[in-house]
């Protein structure tokens, strides 16, 4: 027998899915594959929207800076960084998700703060630094990417109020050495920062690497 459901509206759908996307980026772990968890938000959000076609034309300009090979946006950052993709890659999708108007950040910087902190990023990040540091020099992000458990890496984001400005995502990295006995837990107490990623160029040369970073990144056949 068919159930005569009364179907929620369309405004509270997109409120749903929202809601649901925004989760998906703070929490990728818990959602297996995060890349495809997101990709089902954006065609779902962007059908309710009448808007499909953004998503064609943002892997098309993904395509053109080396951001969408045929392995994903992952597949890009493995390229670059160490293990523990997830909060990297739901950084990537959450830029995309505030220039749509979907992102739901726990701050926004105003425009002198953001200004101030991309003039500094370079050289600060020229040293090795720990997710403390990021804290103690930036403040709190806009969104955590990745839980607040310091033996798993996590991305920080900065967005300010113009969304045509690039987020500022710090990629911190905790793991086991390369022939360590044991797999987990790490030896380390906090992530490391790997790299800072800000800009609209080339996907790679958006990166400032840490001298930790440097070290750390793979080794491409």
């Amino acid at each position: 027998m068919a159930v005569d459901a009364v179907l929620a509206s369309s405004f509270d759908m997109r409120n749903y899915l929202v809601d649901q996307f925004n989760l998906v980026l703070r929490r990728p772990g818990m959602y297996g594959d995060v890349e495809l968890a997101a990709w089902m938000a954006i065609d779902h959000l962007l059908f309710l929207e009448q808007r499909p076609e953004v998503w064609g034309d943002q892997k098309h300009a993904w395509g053109e800076v080396g951001l969408w090979p045929p392995t994903g946006v992952k597949g890009a950052i493995s390229r670059l960084l160490a293990s523990d993709h997830d909060g990297s890659v739901a950084s990537v999708y959450a830029e995309f998700a505030w220039r749509q108007g979907w992102l739901k950040p726990d701050r926004v910087l105003d425009a002198e703060t953001y200004a101030s902190m991309r003039s500094v990023i370079s050289p600060w990040a020229q040293h090795d630094r720990v997710w403390a540091d990021v804290l103690a020099a930036f403040g709190p992000p806009s969104v955590l990417f990745g839980g607040t458990n310091p033996l798993y890496g996590k991305t920080l984001g900065y967005v300010t109020k113009d969304i045509a400005e690039p987020m500022i995502s710090f990629h911190l990295w905790n793991g086991t050495e390369p022939g360590s006995d044991s797999s987990w837990p790490p030896d380390r107490e906090t992530p490391l920062l790997l790299a800072v990623r800000c800009g609209d160029g080339p996907f790679a040369d958006r990166f400032t690497f840490t001298p930790e970073g440097q070290r750390r990144r793979p080794e491409i056949a």
